[in-house]
């Protein structure tokens, strides 16, 4: 009997309804009436009270993220191989007009180190896209790999296509790669010790996302690189520890697939499927933790790849709060928590950041103008200086245990990349109006070759922490080789992405 098909979540637990539910409508207009009788009673008062607690929020998610940088050491677990991985191991990746990029994605893959025999793997392409498929079967697959044309429906967005091949996998783990990931070829092998070794309430391994950069880096590839460093090395391993659910990435996450099936696969309406697959899974009982193998990915090219992605993203935390706010209470305390210090605090942070520079500025340069000296609330300026350093610290650190580039200067021009977050988040606010399940892809091509000094290879420095572990000594080196930093960042301002991915 084939295995039953995948479809995403009930309507009333996905983003394909996009409305506000009773409950978060009866609370939304709770909190309008009595905003207004503060105000009636005491003009001002709400408004200084709003103020206190994001002044509070934001000083919270700072000391939230410095204690997961002195946690960070004894987050990920050194694992020697174990004994031959007996679980079938099914591989999916999603792709939609990217044949320039499949012979690169072909040999990456084929790299996998894994038992013959229980690998199996899905490139998934829509009935539309020939050029894709004619490349994948011009570029000599491996016998485990094969071609899956989606049928015609709509989202055709890459959750639907994930469910897609999910409806074909009855038992055992299955992860999720993009067209641009160079994944450790052991990173199968440490996710089957893991998973063996473990509960059965362990129901994902996120694998580490890292950016490649060289000394050809621009400065918005270098950003991005630190944003990654941040959320993959220093938050999402301090959140495994204290047994937190998290928005996961858009790649290299390794599930049961029981327990996939079981909360019913990725939301197709969900443009961020992974940061609301992390907390659905939550809901039902399950717990994430982290890898210490990575997957190498390259960034964006460039402003005009950058912002399209981004203001992807951010449309998709919009929608994934949406979601999960409709009962607040069925996540718990630490679930709640989780929610509102990354996929929160990065909304929050987009709003605010451009907005507060913006204000910055104007203070400075009218203070110059008169020549004066500018005179800020105490409080207020406070917290920009320590969210934006503590921003800085976070990328720096996560950069380095990566083994990626970020500099000082990076780290003192950083509020100008945060800054472009507003940006986005203006766009994705309109786009989730006018524009909620449409999916601004992210263009890829094959990366350049490695040369003396700079591509790829040249770009992977193993930081102090990589030589120390015995798991990563023994594999070769990485195959040619992102919510929530930002939001760190806006902690500053009275006011991560985290990261993702794709």
């Amino acid at each position: 009997m084939p295995p039953s098909e995948v479809t995403g979540p009930p309507r009333a637990e996905s983003a394909a309804f996009a409305g506000l539910s009773a409950r978060q409508a009866l609370g939304l207009g709770a909190l309008v009436l009595a905003a207004a009788a503060l105000h009636a009673w005491k003009p001002g008062l709400s408004a200084t009270l709003g103020h206190h607690l994001l002044w509070s929020f934001f000083l919270l998610g700072i000391l939230w993220r410095w204690w997961a940088l002195r946690q960070q050491a004894l987050t990920i677990a050194d694992r020697e191989p174990g004994p031959e991985p007996t679980e079938p191991y099914s591989v999916i990746v999603a792709l939609r007009d990217e044949a320039a990029i499949v012979p690169q994605l072909i040999h990456r893959l084929s790299q996998l180190d894994y038992p013959q025999g229980r690998l199996h793997g899905y490139i998934v392409v829509e009935a539309d896209d020939d050029a894709t498929a004619s490349a994948f079967h011009n570029a000599a697959p491996p016998d485990w790999l094969e071609l899956l044309v989606a049928p015609p429906g709509r989202p055709t967005t890459k959750p639907r296509a994930l469910n897609v091949a999910l409806s074909r996998i009855e038992r055992g783990l299955v992860t999720v790669y993009d067209a641009e990931d160079a994944p450790d070829p052991e990173q199968l092998r440490e996710a089957a010790a893991r998973f063996a070794a473990a509960p059965i309430s362990l129901a994902c391994l996120q694998a580490p996302l890292r950016v490649r950069t060289s000394e050809a880096s621009t400065w918005l590839e270098r950003q991005f690189a630190g944003e990654y460093g941040a959320l993959f090395e220093v938050v999402l391993p301090a959140m495994a520890r204290l047994g937190m659910p998290m928005p996961l990435g858009g790649t290299s996450n390794h599930f049961r697939v029981d327990a996939l099936r079981k909360v019913g696969g990725w939301d197709p309406f969900n443009v961020t499927e992974d940061a609301d697959l992390g907390f659905r899974l939550w809901r039902a009982g399950y717990r994430t933790g982290v890898l210490s193998r990575p997957t190498w990915e390259s960034p964006p090219a460039g402003l005009k790849a950058w912002l399209p992605q981004r203001t992807r993203w951010l449309k998709g935390y919009m929608q994934t709060c949406g979601v999960h706010l409709r009962d607040p209470l069925g996540l718990g305390s630490r679930g709640l928590a989780a929610l509102l210090l990354t996929i929160g605090s990065t909304i929050a942070a987009a709003c605010l950041q451009a907005l507060v520079i913006a204000w910055l500025a104007a203070v400075l340069l009218a203070c110059a103008i008169q020549g004066v000296t500018p005179v800020l609330p105490v409080a207020d300026a406070a917290l920009l200086v320590l969210g934006w350093t503590t921003a800085a610290v976070c990328c720096h650190a996560g950069s380095r245990r990566a083994g990626v580039r970020y500099g000082l200067w990076d780290a003192l021009t950083s509020p100008l990349y945060w800054g472009l977050m507003s940006v986005a988040q203006a766009h994705a606010v309109w786009r989730l109006a006018t524009q909620p399940f449409h999916w601004d892809k992210t263009p890829h091509l094959p990366d350049e070759e490695p040369t003396a000094g700079r591509g790829p290879m040249a770009a992977v420095i193993p930081g102090p922490w990589l030589q120390g572990s015995p798991t990563l000594r023994k594999s070769s080196a990485p195959a040619a080789g992102p919510t929530t930093a930002s939001s760190t960042a806006a902690t500053a301002g009275s006011s991560r992405g985290t990261a993702r991915r794709r």
